[in-house]
């Protein structure tokens, strides 16, 4: 089911989200539903609190991302033979973040028509459950470290605006305002 995004200045957006103690139906629902919501929305990951339950698990497919770069691209932002990921995360918990960092645009599907640079880690390792419940531990990098980032943020309570320079984000505020109070166009559903 193709559910609504929840808006900027929704404050389900600010909470630290809860931990999930087992998997039932309604948590295989609600991930079928995250999937079909962020593949509706054109999105590379989706957040749980961004449909308004504020639960740590989040869904990442970097392997569009890598489909949709030309080849010089693919090698900039992708490990050699890493095509993406299409994965679940649920109760995620980052373990480790290299030193070395980048920057990059990232936008955000409760952010619509505004993206900005952040500098985040380059490698990650991540420990998490799948939608089965099975426990990972693994490392990713370059786009899908930052897609993942990102996604877990969210979980966190953090936008990637948060992440901004004072004065960056002090010049996006009108537009954050007209996202806030629903006076924005999308081409996907989203609750104010």
């Amino acid at each position: 089911m193709n559910l609504p995004i929840l808006a900027y200045g929704n404050n389900i957006l600010k909470q630290k989200c809860l931990q999930i103690n087992e998997i039932t139906p309604e948590i295989h629902q609600l991930v079928n539903d995250m999937w079909d919501t962020m593949e509706n929305a054109n999105g590379c990951g989706l957040a749980s609190p961004q449909i308004g339950k504020p639960l740590q698990l989040f869904v990442v497919d970097s392997q569009i991302t890598y489909q949709n770069l030309d080849t010089e691209d693919q090698i900039l932002y992708f490990e050699k033979g890493d095509k993406g990921i299409k994965e679940t995360f649920i109760n995620a918990k980052i373990i480790h973040s290299s030193e070395e960092a980048w920057e990059d645009y990232e936008g955000c599907l409760s952010i619509p028509g505004l993206s900005q640079k952040v500098k985040r880690p380059w490698e990650i390792t991540i420990e998490y459950l799948d939608r089965n419940f099975i426990k990972h531990t693994k490392t990713f990098k370059g786009m899908t470290a930052r897609i993942i980032q990102h996604e877990y943020d969210h979980t966190q309570g953090v936008l990637y605006i948060n992440r901004l320079k004072t004065l960056t984000k002090k010049l996006m505020e009108s537009k954050l305002k007209k996202i806030a109070s629903g006076n924005i166009v999308t081409g996907y559903p989203m609750k104010f």
